[in-house]
């Protein structure tokens, strides 16, 4: 009789925190936890300093935007959330999720893996969804810190993705006959990216926001592409996105007002999805 059963995904090996060595940064690693952000936010809320990274084997519920659901095989996957306590002014906050998505993709980029930035912060391999982020703000006793959660499938095979949308790095190694990287080196290159394109934006004034809003622009693969922004409790808009304004928002040129309407500028909080029209 055939077998049935299903389909484990090849392990990695487990993460060693003595090569998991960041400047700045403070990695612990836990065999498995319900949510990494859950976890990060009450250390945060303990007075956990900045740099705090805890990464899980097994995250069993985690949460991605709009509470959706997200939980992978044990050791399938990078999942890891980041405590920073930004000094930026509050109104720059939102570019917290869009700096995130765009480093990652960056990060992938630098192993080989042509990834883009599905606004505001899905990280794609050829318009299929390898990374969610979830970044949320949290209250605590020394003033407001901010929790990046992140998520990337790194070693799923094809039969155990979540849904025809979704890519793996395994996956995308195997169609393209590159090496697929160990991921505590993944981690690594993932959290100095992060870090560096992090204190970039909040030492380097307007001229780092000016540089942030440019690459970022030319990492969206949303840019220049019919959408069909879904928006709760009213009607779908549908035209072009021509662009990301100073404050993250994406602006969506109505299709009804082509060519000589005024952009309709969506923030990340307002929106439910975003897709191709």
């Amino acid at each position: 009789m055939p077998d049935t059963a299903p389909r484990r995904p090849p392990l990695d090996e487990p993460l060693d925190t003595t090569r998991l060595q960041v400047p700045g940064l403070s990695v612990e690693v836990v065999e498995e936890s319900p949510s990494t952000n859950a976890l990060v936010a009450g250390r945060a809320r303990e007075g956990a300093p900045e740099g705090l990274v805890v990464v899980t084997e097994h995250q069993t519920a985690g949460r991605g935007r709009l509470d959706r659901a997200w939980t992978t095989p044990a050791r399938s996957a990078l999942t890891f959330s980041l405590l920073l306590r930004p000094r930026v002014p509050a109104e720059q906050w939102p570019w917290l999720p869009l700096l995130t998505g765009h480093a990652v993709a960056g990060a992938l980029r630098s192993h080989a893996f042509p990834a883009g930035v599905k606004w505001p912060n899905d990280v794609l391999v050829d318009d299929r969804k390898v990374a969610g982020i979830l970044v949320e703000r949290v209250e605590t006793p020394t003033g407001p810190a901010a929790v990046l959660g992140i998520g990337l499938n790194v070693r799923l095979p094809a039969d155990l993705l979540p849904v025809p949308t979704a890519t793996s790095l395994l996956v995308e190694a195997e169609e393209r006959g590159v090496d697929l990287p160990a991921r505590g080196l993944l981690l690594v290159t993932l959290l100095e990216t992060l870090r560096a394109a992090y204190d970039d934006w909040q030492e380097g004034g307007d001229a780092a926001a000016d540089r942030l809003r440019a690459a970022y622009a030319d990492a969206c693969v949303t840019l220049g592409r019919q959408v069909r922004v879904e928006l709760p409790g009213a009607d779908a808009l549908v035209g072009t996105a021509v662009g990301v304004d100073r404050h993250g928002r994406l602006l969506v040129e109505p299709a009804e007002q082509a060519g000589g309407g005024a952009a309709v500028a969506l923030s990340a909080g307002d929106v439910v999805h975003v897709r191709p029209a």
